[in-house]
């Protein structure tokens, strides 16, 4: 806790926010209160507040609520609900056909799609794409490639990865509770080495790269493993950001060892972090890239994109799945991939990132409850911690982001110590509406740090 005698903070009035009722209102809790009878409770909700219309960077609930959404549905609507041009399209192919399964009767939208990624993707060799539905399914499938490519099984994964909740992805992802727990045994042959948390290791770039590829030339052998996959910015795990130069320097030990290299993209992808991809903000060029979330405005749509070579090396029908590139998903991502170009929205991020960090880092100054202020683009994170220490502070953590709920701004929580609130704006939030929901955040740090 803290204590000052300055004045106490004031909550902003809303503008385009919208509180007829208290969040969650009457008609949200009713309907919460039929999901008790209908739907599974290992089955979570951030917000209860039920939504029933949305657009741009608004969310509109069951009650005449008008909230502001900083979460995008974990950084899935980046374009912005019921962007024009996604929608646009999804409706005319839904009106043209809604399935075929492409290893049935193929379509022209899922070529469309991979010829789409070979060129958004870093790196300019031969590229091959395969659509998925999710982000789990394209790790897991980028996993099937590597071994087969390689002869290889080991993977190397990192601590605080997450990368998805299949048997496989589990095992790959290092936070337990709750995305593990109880739920094993787990696929063999995963191993996790550390990787680059500044601001609780203190080391270099290539220092942690050194201390990583130690660990993997010692407990596995470097010629025993067929990938290693990492998320150029860590998302469930905490917004970690490594240090300059971890990236490149694991990257070059892949090379070097016949190992591939893979991006799991699933967050940072598709303008997040202010560029196409986060690879590309220390010029990685990864074998194969994992995306999902943001490539397809809301639809699900997933892909492995990646070397030609690598991609052929399995055998025709060992890669697919009866929804995977969907032709509706497929238009919506065309469309969201054509907003991104039209409207710039990997320069939009970089002015996310240009308002946000500086309130963020003045917080931090003013409060001292804040460890750390990171991340890239609209892909940005503050970490709680007790004062005039690292140690993670879960509990105020809770308290922030219920305050933005109560006074309807959606923020999200993540972080091995669950101590880090990060804000995933849609890439076209207005600054209008940035500034008000951060005045809301701003309102929330100030008044719990205080208790």
């Amino acid at each position: 806790m803290t204590t000052s005698t300055a004045a106490e903070p004031q909550a902003p009035a809303p503008r385009q926010r919208r509180l007829q009722t208290e969040i969650p209102g009457p008609a949200s809790r009713a309907l919460q209160e039929r999901r008790a009878n209908a739907v599974a409770a290992g089955v979570a909700s951030t917000l209860p507040a039920y939504i029933t219309s949305a657009t741009g960077g608004l969310l509109t609930d069951a009650d005449g609520n008008v909230l502001i959404d900083f979460g995008s549905g974990i950084a899935v609507t980046s374009v912005g609900h019921s962007a024009p041009e996604v929608v646009d399209r999804v409706r005319e192919q839904a009106g043209l056909f809604t399935h075929t399964c492409f290893m049935v009767t193929p379509y022209e939208g899922y070529v469309e799609v991979c010829e789409a990624l070979g060129e958004l993707t870093p790196g300019d060799h031969a590229k091959k794409s395969v659509l998925f539905n999710s982000g789990a399914e394209a790790v897991e499938n980028a996993v099937k490639i590597a071994r087969t490519a390689t002869g290889r099984q080991a993977v190397v994964v990192f601590d605080h990865a997450y990368h998805g909740r299949t048997n496989l992805t589990m095992g790959m992802t290092a936070k337990s509770v709750p995305y593990k727990h109880g739920f094993g045994p787990f696929a063999p042959e995963v191993y996790r080495v550390p990787g680059s948390y500044p601001y609780r290791d203190g080391l270099a770039g290539p220092e942690a790269a050194r201390q990583a590829i130690d660990r993997i030339e010692k407990q596995i052998g470097g010629d025993q493993v067929a990938a290693v996959v990492l998320e150029p910015i860590q998302g469930e795990g905490g917004f970690i950001e490594p240090a300059p130069g971890f990236l490149p320097a694991i990257s070059s030990w892949c090379k070097a060892n016949g190992v591939v290299f893979v991006a799991d993209e699933v967050q940072t992808g598709f303008c997040r972090t202010g560029n196409w991809f986060a690879s590309e903000h220390e010029d990685v060029i990864p074998d194969l890239v994992c995306t999902a979330k943001g490539i397809a405005g809301g639809l699900p749509l997933a892909a492995v994109t990646g070397r030609a070579e690598l991609l052929d090396a399995v055998g025709a029908g060992g890669l697919g799945g009866t929804y995977g590139g969907n032709p509706i998903a497929c238009a919506a991502a065309l469309g969201a991939i054509e907003t991104m170009r039209s409207d710039g929205l990997a320069g939009s991020a970089k002015r996310i990132e240009d308002l946000v960090l500086p309130r963020l880092r003045a917080l931090a100054t003013e409060t001292g409850v804040i460890g750390d202020v990171r991340g890239r683009g609209a892909m940005l994170a503050a970490e709680f911690v007790n004062p005039g220490t690292n140690e993670p502070d879960a509990d105020l953590t809770k308290r922030i982001a219920a305050a933005c709920h109560a006074q309807g701004v959606v923020v999200l929580t993540c972080g091995t110590y669950g101590n880090v609130v990060r804000l995933l704006p849609p890439l076209s939030l207005s600054n209008e509406l940035l500034d008000e929901g951060l005045a809301v955040l701003e309102y929330a740090i100030r008044t719990e740090a205080r208790k």
